[in-house]
């Protein structure tokens, strides 16, 4: 019996079975301007030929599951021919689902899972929870640790102690990778360039040229500079998809302070827009969304629970997630939240090498756990008792 394990996130899917590698594929459908009518599914993407003004059609809204269409294409195109070939009736499923997800997705999903595609069995679970169980795996001396998962839709704190999560202690904080990318839009756009239709291109620069700064107040200090000084502006070159397909940032020294370039590039010109946008990640005030930001919701969970489990929490902090690859996240997270808890309480922030794929990696190990049998629903069982099976073996 094989085990598929697809951590489903709102904007990529990663998935792989058990005994494989992952592959991290794009959880949406595309269209184009150029051929409007043609939907391009998922990993589809690279035979855009021009894919300025790229449409996006995501099953995900505001972190939840909600156009089943456009996830059966996806996962269609995933478990079909091209792509996985899955045998559904000797295949078990692990699949991940928000924090707190409606009941009404959750019985979608198993209508899906059991009586449209006829997995074998089934597990449904958070992401968070796999991020947890890979950190107990890889550090079995630790009894409790908290994950960070700051994601496309949003960011959630989630504590776990003995591989149980405390459910009253989870935070959500509703900035995620989205977000970001259409606050760089808009300032983009009211800036310099009107790019507001441009998603794919801007998040590609989001990518390349965002970072964390260490020392905001002082970094916008050095933005305001002119020429030289200014140590923190980048020209990034625009891609016009015939002989420039990706854009990129241009070298420090072919950079032209004053006057034009003679090269006929398309040129944005970053500064402070390079940290200020993931500063919203620590500050959603910043621009009026009035929640806490990371660190501080991190020591708002934590003092939520029992006294004597409180410095386990913060010496185990583990990040996950696409917007902790910014340069300088992990430092700037370590130095806030050690200046917010008592000083005699070590603080420690752990950066996986691939915080992206790190649930999936806990699902494949999961996979492979004794107990893995225990915790399925069978598609007979499913079948049998309907969807308060699941409701009483999946913690969600």
């Amino acid at each position: 019996m094989a085990t598929l394990v697809l951590d489903n996130g709102a904007y990529t899917a990663k998935i792989g079975y058990s005994q494989e590698k992952v592959s991290v594929i794009p959880n949406c459908q595309f269209r184009s301007k150029t051929s409007r009518l043609k939907t391009f599914t998922a990993n589809q993407l690279d035979e855009i030929k021009d894919p300025s003004g790229l449409f996006y059609i995501l099953p995900f809204q505001k972190g939840y599951l909600v156009n089943w269409d456009v996830q059966r294409k996806v996962w269609d195109h995933l478990f079909g021919k091209e792509m996985f070939k899955v045998d559904f009736a000797d295949t078990s499923v692990v699949i991940t689902e928000p924090y707190f997800n409606f009941t009404s997705i959750q019985e979608s999903m198993n209508e899906i899972l059991f009586e449209e595609y006829q997995f074998q069995s089934a597990l449904r679970i958070n992401a968070g929870s796999l991020s947890a169980h890979h950190y107990f795996h890889t550090n079995p001396s630790e009894l409790c640790c908290m994950v960070v998962d700051t994601g496309f839709s949003f960011t959630h704190i989630a504590p776990y102690c003995r591989r149980r999560k405390m459910k009253e202690s989870i935070r959500r904080i509703n900035v995620g990778g989205k977000l970001l990318t259409n606050h760089l839009k808009e300032i983009i756009s009211y800036r310099q360039l009107h790019v507001m239709d441009e998603t794919h291109v801007i998040n590609q620069v989001k990518e390349d040229v965002c970072y964390v700064s260490q020392h905001f107040y002082k970094d916008m200090e050095i933005a305001q500079a002119k020429g030289e000084e200014n140590t923190v502006m980048r020209d990034y070159v625009l891609p016009d998809f015939s002989s420039i397909k990706k854009g990129f940032c241009k070298p420090r020294e072919e950079m032209v302070f004053s006057g034009k370039y003679k090269t006929g590039e398309q040129i944005l010109r970053l500064a402070n827009e390079r940290f200020a946008v993931p500063e919203m990640l620590f500050h959603p005030s910043d621009i009026g969304i009035q929640e806490m930001g990371i660190p501080e919701a991190i020591v708002h969970s934590v003092e939520s629970l029992p006294e004597e489990m409180q410095p386990h929490f913060y010496r185990n902090v583990v990040l996950t997630g696409g917007n902790t690859l910014f340069p300088g996240f992990r430092e700037r997270l370590e130095a806030e939240l050690r200046a917010l808890v008592p000083a005699h309480l070590p603080v420690s922030v752990m950066l996986p090498a691939n915080p992206v794929c790190y649930a999936w990696e806990g699902g494949k190990l999961l996979a492979h756990n004794p107990d893995y049998d225990e915790m399925v629903v069978m598609r007979e069982d499913y079948e049998e008792n309907g969807h308060c099976i699941c409701e009483e073996k999946f913690d969600i």
